[in-house]
Parts: C-alpha cells; structure tokens; sequence
C-alpha cells in the first residue's frame, strides 16, 4: 500500500517468509545475506530523514550480534522496524544456537524501542501496521510453529494496551504469557477449569510499553496472583518486565516461568515442557500458589 516500505534480509528470507515480499516488490528488497551488523546499518540509512520505512528480518538470535548497530540507531532516532523470528525453544530441532532467549532483555534495554510480541496471525498483522506508523526503534519479535488464531480481523490493538483473552468472576490467578505461552496459558485455563479452577489468561502484545493499569486491576481481581510464561530467559524478560510494573503495590505476588538453563535441540512441544513453560507447568504453578 506505500512504496516507501522497504524490505532487508539476513540471507532467512526462505525461513522468515520475506521472499514474499521479494517477489512482490524486488525493486524494494534489499538481501544483506548473513551479515546482521551491516543490515542494520543498511537500514538505519535508508531510513534516515524518514526516506524509507525500513523493515529488515531474520532470526531474534541473530540481532544480537547487531547490538552495537542497534544502539546507536537508537541514539540517532532513526525510525526502523526489526522482525526477530524464530524465538525460545519452540524454535525445536534447529538447536540452541538458533534460539533467541536474551532478546527481549537487549531490546528493552534500547531507549525509546516499542517492543510487539504477537500471539496469533491477526495480532502480527496490527504489530506490523502500528510498527509502520511509530516513531523511534521497533522490535517485533515472532514465533516458529503454526499457532491458533485467536482474535477475529475486526479486533483493534494498540501500543501498551494489553487484552484480556480469558476472563471469569471466579477467577483466583492471573496468568499472563505472550506468542506462544499464551496458548499454553489457554490450554491450562481449559484443564484446569474441568476441576472447577478458574484462572485468568492476559496477551501482552507490547512488551514495551507495558499496560502495567490492566496488569494491576485484574491481579487485585485474582487475590494479587500472577503467574508469568515466558519462552525467554528469565533475564530481563517478561516476569522481570511485570514484577518491576508491580513493585510499589502491595498484596500482589509474581512467579516467574521461564527457560532456565541452556537448552537443546527436540520437539517444539517437547522443549516447552522440559523447560519449565508449558501448559502442564502453568496448572502445576497455579496449584501451588492456591495452596500457599
């Protein structure tokens, strides 16, 4: 819909789905092959003065190498959009060198960087749109397996507005997960509602800014539980993300589920319950905390 969106890839166009685009748009495709740095530098020039607007795509684990790139892009407030995909274990049988698990730690660590983290198909669509539209650096990080769609195309989203997916009177825990956790949450709110356990499921979708007012209201809602999912180190993740949002209140309680540990190649499904983040985990941890 606008030819001033351009496209640049790390050589994962194949893997990413970017060599759409390519065939599309050729004359807006810019392959930067494995060299994440120089990528990033590529797009911070074309997007300077707001020529272009840049996206450029590869694997979350890969940007790391671009921190330096990154940093001082953010320094120079340049507008440009970085997809990571392939995040967490759910990468399965490409191994742990593939596996972005400090992502998020690096981007929120990046001044003024909007952070998107999309569950579904629908909601990455939007992350892409309002990234298009924002100011300053965004991160939109994507996951590996096909996953649920689980908002209709008529949902609307914004930046640091957080949704509610699972939500009762009954509810006695808050759980809130993103991309592929928060499927796992929802498998775990359906088990665990077959044994009259009802908990509550939030999608993040920005990671940064964080809607820290519906954090907060439905954690009072659910007796100040909270349990965070995340497929991340624990880090600088998502636990860490929330358990800051909510320090200064009283009576609300964080437990943190994410990757401890360097983890290995497996099935997807696999991965997510040996380290510690899937559904079976979630019903385990809001067990526990009901019982303390």
């Amino acid at each position: 819909a606008n030819n001033r969106v351009i496209v640049l890839d790390g050589d994962t166009k194949n893997s990413t789905f970017s060599e759409i685009f390519k065939k599309e748009h050729p004359e807006r495709f810019i392959e930067c092959f494995i060299a994440e740095q120089n990528m990033v530098s590529v797009a911070l020039g074309c997007a300077t003065r707001g020529r272009t607007i840049a996206f450029a795509s590869t694997f979350a684990a890969f940007l790391t190498r671009a921190f330096d790139q990154i940093r001082m892009g953010a320094i120079a407030q340049i507008n440009i959009n970085l997809i990571g995909s392939h995040c967490g274990v759910s990468v399965g049988e490409d191994g742990p060198s593939q596996m972005a698990l400090e992502d998020l730690a690096m981007f929120r660590a990046v001044p003024n960087c909007t952070i998107f983290y999309p569950s579904d198909a629908v909601s990455t669509e939007h992350a892409i749109y309002l990234a298009a539209n924002t100011k300053g650096m965004c991160f939109i990080r994507t996951s590996r397996p096909e996953t649920a769609v689980l908002y209709t195309p008529q949902e609307t989203f914004k930046i640091g507005q957080a949704k509610v997916v699972r939500q009762s009177v009954n509810d006695k825990v808050t759980v809130i997960g993103a991309g592929i956790t928060l499927h796992e949450a929802l498998v775990a709110a359906d088990d665990l509602s077959k044994q009259d356990i009802f908990i509550r499921v939030i999608d993040l979708f920005t990671i940064k800014p964080l809607d820290v007012a519906t954090i907060i209201s439905n954690a009072r809602a659910t007796g100040g539980r909270i349990i965070t999912v995340e497929d991340h180190y624990p880090e600088g993740g998502i636990g860490e993300a929330v358990s800051a949002a909510v320090s200064m209140e009283p009576d609300i309680l964080v437990h943190q589920l994410a990757v401890m540990g360097v983890p290995r190649s497996g099935r997807p499904s696999e991965l997510l319950d040996t380290f510690g983040i899937s559904a079976r985990h979630i019903i385990v941890s809001v067990k526990c905390m009901l019982m303390n």
